[in-house]
């Protein structure tokens, strides 16, 4: 591999630099058409960056065939006829927005997970047996999704999450988004009310379907039914299993008083949100609330981006039978927004017992990474220098560095530093009362953990130097 020497610089993320470096040797012909790369291991050993950062590079180059990835043999440069001042870099022509996350050395963001996870093999397996022997698949498929995978999703959510639902069920679409918006249509009239501080992107998919929104405070406990009554909504939507962002798991007690509520009045229903329960690691799994109330008065709705991928764009929900002739009436003729390739390949790594296996995979590694950052917190910040909240399950949790620093200080040091993160309260709408002061929300799936702890000790270095 005859090449410049490849120099990493500040700012930038190393993989995307490693990525520019690669494709400048590629389009100057420094790495000819059909030379074989060094593997990730070696080339990472030879930089000595990370396998993880290698493999995202190589990647981005496989995704824009500069570069061929055969199995059991390598990647391999491609013949480019096209110069370089003509081809677009990825990253070079990025908004603002991305321009600014890329200049950041550690990211704490919530939407990440680590795609080195994902099960190329298996998955690649089973779709390329899907295309090869099924060609029906090329037509339209069953409206709601395909019935294996339904079939599939219902026994899933029977074992795993207690829901008492059968495949008739359930609605398969392109994310939670899409579904939502048919939610918001199909109650346009009613007002619904949302966790108050929230995920954002929830109250903006409904307000721009005409539904109308109010914002609820949280206790202890989560959502608080009574501030729930006085709004005057006749649904609620509850990340119960996981409140995002605050980490709160809503008790046995504050799940009855809820169901209460949406059983003492016609036309209530529960939007219950289950977006990372599969990831629970010091305590046993909360029954889901659709299947503690027995499924009439709670919408379930889920999705595989944090167990699978994001790209792939699956969600689903689980209507209540009384509600599923007014879905038909209404969407009975909306084609299926996923792929009927998708939709198959994710039902034979469900029936075929990998996806239990890859949750399992899945637990380990993120306990794991939850650990880690943990014992970089406690060790840089000191039992008394921090407090961690909602780290017993999810994918994220949130710190709140005690003293003096306020949550826009410790977001402003944390900048400088490279690292990026979110306040807490960037996720309260209209009042921000009860915000944990000096509380920033740290998502670590996106994370190996050899940077999950440089990035910690970084940020307490930071704050420190603040502080003096």
């Amino acid at each position: 591999m005859e090449s410049a020497v490849f120099t990493p610089c500040g700012g930038e993320a190393l993989y995307m630099q490693l990525y520019k470096h690669l494709v400048n040797e590629i389009s100057t012909g420094r790495l000819k058409s059909g030379e074989k790369l060094p593997s990730k291991r070696r080339l990472a050993q030879d930089l000595q960056l990370a396998v993880n950062t290698v493999d995202t590079a190589y990647q981005m180059l496989v995704a824009e065939g500069y570069v061929l990835a055969k199995p059991k043999s390598g990647f391999f440069v491609q013949k480019t006829d096209i110069p370089l001042a003509k081809k677009t870099i990825r990253g070079a022509a990025t908004s603002e927005k991305t321009a600014a996350k890329q200049e950041y050395i550690y990211n704490f963001e919530t939407s990440s997970i680590d795609t080195a996870l994902f099960p190329y093999k298996t998955w690649r397996r089973i779709q390329r047996d899907i295309m090869a022997g099924s060609p029906a698949f090329l037509n339209h498929g069953a409206r709601q999704g395909d019935e294996n995978l339904r079939e599939a999703i219902s026994a899933h959510l029977h074992e795993y999450r207690g829901a008492q639902c059968t495949a008739d069920q359930i609605i398969v679409g392109a994310g939670i988004e899409y579904l939502l918006s048919l939610l918001a249509r199909m109650f346009n009239e009613s007002t619904f009310a949302v966790e108050n501080p929230g995920y954002a992107r929830t109250h903006r998919i409904l307000e721009n379907n005409g539904a109308s929104v109010e914002f609820v405070p949280l206790d202890e406990s989560g959502l608080s039914v009574d501030a729930l009554e006085k709004s005057g909504a006749s649904l609620a939507y509850v990340t119960p299993s996981h409140q995002f962002p605050a980490g709160i798991t809503m008790p046995i007690a504050r799940r009855t008083q809820l169901l209460s509520w949406a059983d003492s009045a016609e036309g209530r229903y529960i939007i219950e949100d289950d977006y990372d329960s599969e990831f629970r690691f010091d305590t046993k799994p909360v029954p889901c609330l659709q299947g503690l109330g027995g499924g009439e008065r709670v919408i379930y709705i889920s999705t595989f981006s944090k167990s699978i991928a994001p790209a792939f764009r699956i969600g689903y929900m689980v209507l209540p039978q009384s509600l599923l002739s007014r879905f038909d009436a209404q969407f009975g003729f909306y084609s299926s927004t996923v792929s009927r390739f998708e939709q198959q390949t994710l039902a034979g790594f469900m029936s075929g017992g990998y996806y239990a296996r890859h949750l399992n995979r899945l637990r380990i590694e993120y306990r794991q990474r939850r650990d880690v950052l943990l014992k970089a917190i406690y060790s840089s910040f000191g039992r008394g220098g921090a407090t961690v909240y909602g780290s017993h399950t999810g994918l994220h949790l949130l710190l709140q560095v005690h003293g003096k620093l306020t949550e826009q200080e410790i977001k402003a040091a944390a900048k400088q530093s490279g690292i990026h993160l979110n306040g807490l309260s960037e996720y309260y709408e209209n009042s921000a009362d009860g915000c944990l002061p000096s509380t920033v929300v740290l998502g670590y799936a996106g994370m190996t953990q050899s940077d999950i702890e440089n990035a910690v000790a970084l940020l307490a270095k930071a704050l420190n130097a603040q502080k003096s």
